[in-house]
């Protein structure tokens, strides 16, 4: 892995060194635009409007629309502004941890010590970890102040970025009242019951970005020509009736059954 950010954790008068790692990276398989009639690629350019000419990225500002007026702000004011060249995780403070929303969740970074004393980070890992509490902190990442959370995931500190509450949107709609019987509540926990069991990661796959990477290889291996339907199967969309409204309790019943029969299954296997 590289490292993508190098500064300190300021724990108080504290400074941990530290350096930033990407803890997640995406599965999905890397696809182009081309030309559906003769397979040619795809490029994109920055073209100006006024003068009609390509632009270098170099040579491209940003700019702010009011509605009315227009600013432009440089590279130069941006690179100026205070936030952007701080190289500090500083904790702001310490939180229940069921006070923090996990809607508000962003991506997640491991941070590992910088040089070749390590007490500091095991200081602060072990803080964190006996605090039963977590650590809200601020920082800059590729120009931004951001917020976010320390964890500790083993003998790693996890910086798990957050979004700010203006960022956050309330639901703008209403729930219509419904009435839920006993027997319905009853049956829905059973359900819920039936589908119980310790969270196991490793056991769900992404079926659509594995079926893509085998069409990917089938027509590497035999051609452009492939019948997608012998390979993965003819799949139906599901019967949806006939537009009725779906009884619940029957609906509920069905699955606690399906889901007994699966779990049954399992067993004997």
């Amino acid at each position: 892995m590289r490292a993508i950010w190098t500064g300190e954790v300021s724990f108080g008068l504290v400074s941990v060194p530290v350096k930033l790692y990407s803890a997640t990276k995406s599965h999905d398989v890397s696809l182009h635009q081309v030309h559906d009639a003769d397979g040619g690629r795809i490029r994109y350019q920055r073209r100006c409007e006024v003068c009609d000419k390509t632009v270098d990225y170099k040579n491209i500002d940003r700019a702010y629309e009011d509605g009315e007026k227009s600013v432009v702000i440089t590279k130069d004011e941006l690179e100026e502004l205070p936030a952007d060249d701080s190289k500090e995780i500083a904790v702001e403070q310490f939180v229940p941890a069921d006070q923090i929303d996990s809607m508000v969740m962003d991506k997640s970074y491991y941070l590992e010590p910088a040089g070749k004393n390590a007490k500091a980070y095991v200081l602060l890992r072990r803080t964190l970890d006996a605090a039963e509490r977590s650590a809200v902190v601020t920082f800059t990442l590729r120009s931004k102040t951001r917020l976010g959370v320390l964890r500790v995931r083993g003998d790693v500190i996890v910086l798990q970025g957050m979004r700010w509450a203006d960022e956050m949107r309330e639901p703008e709609f209403d729930i219509p009242a419904s009435k839920v019987s006993k027997k319905e509540q009853e049956m829905a926990s059973s359900l819920v019951e039936s589908y119980s069991e310790d969270f196991e990661p490793e056991r769900f796959t992404d079926e659509y970005q594995e079926q893509l990477q085998i069409l990917i290889d089938e027509k590497l291996e035999s051609g452009e020509e492939l019948d997608t339907d012998a390979m993965f199967g003819d799949v139906d969309d599901e019967d949806e009736g006939d537009g009725n409204v779906v009884d619940l309790m029957e609906a509920l019943k069905k699955s606690v059954d399906d889901r007994r029969k699966k779990s049954d299954k399992k067993k004997s296997a």
